[in-house]
């Protein structure tokens, strides 16, 4: 990479064939949506753009993920500090959990 990542916890990188080992990386951050990443095809077709966010809640929606998720308990994998305090909130705020 020719740069450092940036201070997020999460991250989407795109590895074009003809330009390895240069990637594209979009940052997570979970108070964020997801972003609109490009696809890419085969070399002579132009990128497709896809909404993350809208293929994550219809995914969600469609397949009732909040029927197996358990948001009173707290995530498998540890959030750090700073997003297990947001997480909290927002759980709170939506009606789930409780605030230490």
């Amino acid at each position: 990479m020719p740069s450092p990542l940036p201070d997020s916890p999460y991250f989407i990188f795109l590895s074009r064939a003809p330009d390895r080992p240069i990637i594209e990386v979009w940052p997570i951050n979970l108070n964020m949506p997801l972003p609109r990443i490009p696809i890419p095809l085969l070399p002579e077709d132009d990128d497709v753009p896809l909404e993350l966010q809208l293929a994550l809640n219809t995914a969600y929606d469609t397949f009732g993920y909040h029927l197996s998720v358990n948001y009173n308990n707290p995530p498998e994998i540890p959030l750090p500090d700073k997003w297990a305090e947001w997480a909290a909130n927002l759980l709170q705020e939506a009606g789930f959990g409780s605030r230490e």
